[in-house]
């Protein structure tokens, strides 16, 4: 049998235009897994549940939802603002950035560009965890408490641009690590850079993503004027013929 290629990070440079950008959170401004890993044990061990089942299926959905397959008592907003308010305290330590983010989000700050953070964690995990790592905070905030769908639903995209105040016809491009994640953000119509970091090349694939990076470090902006964002995307997958 003849060797299995590696993937190649290797397309050169490609300058893109935008509105606006739309991040989603965990696995792509920040690393968490370990955290979440030790929260899920943690709930799975209360509902009687093997956590690899809820594991299997958790990343880049909301709690709610998983909770409602799992244990529908637990599935209130009460209850999982207070759960996850205190992630971020009791792991504080198992989160790293993505590389790469920093720099993007603060060049992004320095001149105003409009940028927001769109997750299916809620506000107090997200709050709790920019406090903790000390990164640039989003003046525009999607969380999981906000749309009544969560990802793959587009309306979390959708409501991102609006509350960036942007009008329906706006270029948006979502970053992403997830399927579900990238599936919304081409439900909603818009350019979709996929990080693989927490899934397989083949998973963003198939899940219609764009462009595929490693990290964030292959997204760099250039420019901002006149309502324009231009960002280089380079190292990005290269497709195979």
């Amino acid at each position: 049998m003849g060797s299995v290629e590696e993937p190649s990070f290797s397309a050169p440079p490609e300058i893109r235009t935008a509105n606006g950008l739309l991040f989603d959170f965990d696995g792509t401004i920040i690393d968490s897994t370990e955290a979440i890993v030790k929260h899920w044990h943690k709930e799975a061990e209360s509902m009687g549940v093997d956590p690899n089942v809820i594991l299997a299926t958790s990343h880049g959905r909301r709690s709610i939802d998983t909770f409602r397959i799992h244990d529908p008592s637990k599935a209130n907003w009460d209850y999982i603002n207070h759960q996850e308010s205190l992630i971020p305290k009791l792991f504080g330590k198992d989160a790293v950035e993505i590389p790469g983010a920093r720099n993007l989000l603060e060049s992004l700050e320095a001149v105003s560009a409009p940028w927001a953070v769109v997750t299916s964690g809620t506000r107090a995990l997200v709050n709790g965890w920019i406090d903790v790592l000390k990164l640039a905070h989003p003046r525009c905030l999607v969380v999981a408490e906000d749309v009544d769908e969560g990802k793959p639903d587009p309306a979390c995209y959708l409501l991102g641009r609006k509350r960036l105040g942007l009008p329906e016809d706006s270029h948006m491009i979502v970053l992403e690590d997830a399927p579900a994640g990238v599936r919304a953000g081409k439900a909603a119509g818009f350019k979709v850079i996929g990080l693989s970091t927490t899934h397989t090349i083949g998973q963003l694939q198939e899940a219609g993503a764009d462009w595929i990076v490693q990290d964030l470090r292959s997204v760099t902006l250039k420019s901002f004027a006149n309502g324009v964002l231009q960002i280089e995307i380079s190292n990005a997958l290269v497709h195979a013929p």
